[in-house]
């Protein structure tokens, strides 16, 4: 069975953040404005996102 995955595409910069937001950032393999990363859907993931869902967005496939 294929594991879910979920695009995700950083949309603001860390300056000026919180240091936590920052290594939630660096956690999911985002870094700089624009990165891309397909990472598995679970529920550790998703709410790392929702930490910095006002810095990244998710990509419709």
């Amino acid at each position: 069975m294929a594991k879910k995955t979920i695009r995700v595409r950083q949309t603001a910069s860390p300056i000026r953040r919180p240091q936590d937001q920052r290594a939630t950032l660096v956690g999911l393999g985002l870094n700089k404005v624009g990165r891309e990363r397909e990472l598995e859907d679970t529920p550790a993931v998703r709410g790392m996102i929702a930490k910095v869902s006002h810095m990244v967005e998710i990509v419709e496939e």
